[in-house]
């Protein structure tokens, strides 16, 4: 079959066929006398493969990884079983994560009304402010208003002489 064949069959598209080819992931096809790629059943096979590994958010070294232990069945799993905790544990991580991004969009929006005009928004005043180390906001940020002109403020010592 061809590359839009073998694309369609497994729902993904023809530049992503053509980039697991360069990563190592597909190998690489026959070619027809008039230069077409040429894919069979195994790469079908594997492509499915890699796009069930790739719904479940698996890197590429991951794949690459579990295709090694695939393509040899008389080698221990338990590298495979390894490398699945390791995947857990990095999504638990993710999920953290998505659920503070959550709580901070929710307080985001709680910050405004729907008939609030922009200059009185909550939510971009809010996004106006910086966020410092450890999630606290400032409005002001020291030192963006130095002036050079003056050795002692831009040097960082207010108030104090020499």
């Amino acid at each position: 079959m061809k590359i839009g064949e073998l694309a369609r069959l497994a729902g993904t598209n023809v530049e992503a066929i053509r980039y697991y080819e360069r990563e190592g992931l597909l190998p690489v096809p026959a070619r027809s006398d008039s230069n077409y790629r040429i894919y069979g059943e195994p790469h079908a096979e594997r492509l499915f493969f890699i796009r069930h590994c790739r719904s479940l958010d698996m890197a590429l070294e991951e794949i690459r990884f579990l295709l090694h232990f695939k393509e040899s069945p008389q080698e221990n799993c338990a590298e495979v079983n390894r490398l699945l905790d390791r995947h857990i544990g990095h999504v638990a991580q993710r999920m953290k994560e998505l659920q503070e991004l959550d709580r901070q969009l929710k307080d985001l929006r709680e910050r405004c009304g729907d008939e609030s005009d922009a200059d009185r928004c909550g939510i971009l005043d809010r996004l106006s402010q910086a966020i410092m180390p450890g999630g606290k906001t400032v409005t002001h940020i020291q030192g963006t208003h130095r002036q050079a002109t003056n050795p002692n403020l831009a040097q960082g010592n207010r108030g104090k002489a020499k």
